[in-house]
């Protein structure tokens, strides 16, 4: 059963937090070599694989008690709060030098080159950490994957089809910070929840 309210909040949570992220620069670039839309199909799979995992780690961790799970919530949400905050200084993740032509490529090797590179950077994001905290949260993994992989497919849909123009006018520090903030409310909301398992 697909609950809408989880499906939001996975999708608002993971959104900005993979907007300045390398996901997007590395989309970016793989765009400037291969045309737009193998790259997508090809991180888009590769998203949608990462999340799965992500989901199934979550789903998990909550079998273990309540107070544990929520605490376990409350570190990884604590933990990338603090990762975004202090990132938020940083200029944006180099994704490598962008081709100055696209490579001629067949569609199927341009996807699986795509696929490659961006289920290798995906490994310990953020946006993993997030899903797995949510996934543990939550009783609807379904909702939770539906939610995490549109904002993973939005920001490589934005990357892969806007390019330059969007890497250009992000603003970075901004995003970070907004996205630690929504990591502190959660991290937060765990905590509570772990004081009332106690008591």
């Amino acid at each position: 059963m697909i609950v809408l309210s989880v499906v939001a909040t996975a999708f608002v949570l993971v959104l900005p937090v993979e907007l300045p992220d390398k996901t997007l620069f590395a989309s970016l670039v793989l765009a400037t070599r291969f045309p737009p839309l193998p790259v997508f199909v090809g991180v888009g799979t590769a998203f949608g694989l990462q999340v799965a995992i992500a989901v199934t780690a979550g789903s998990l961790l909550s079998l273990l008690p309540e107070a544990l799970v929520a605490g376990v919530v409350a570190v990884l949400f604590l933990v990338g709060a603090v990762l975004l905050w202090r990132s938020a200084g940083e200029g944006p993740e180099d994704g490598g030098e962008a081709a100055e032509a696209r490579e001629r490529t067949s569609f199927l090797r341009a996807a699986a080159i795509s696929f490659g590179v961006l289920f290798a950077a995906e490994w310990g994001d953020l946006s993993q950490l997030a899903t797995a905290g949510l996934a543990a949260r939550y009783d609807a993994p379904v909702s939770v994957f539906i939610g995490s992989w549109a904002a993973l497919l939005v920001v490589s849909g934005l990357a892969v089809f806007l390019g330059k123009k969007l890497a250009d006018r992000l603003p970075v520090a901004l995003i970070r910070r907004a996205a630690a903030a929504l990591f502190v409310v959660f991290a937060v909301l765990a905590a509570v929840e772990v004081v009332r398992a106690l008591t």
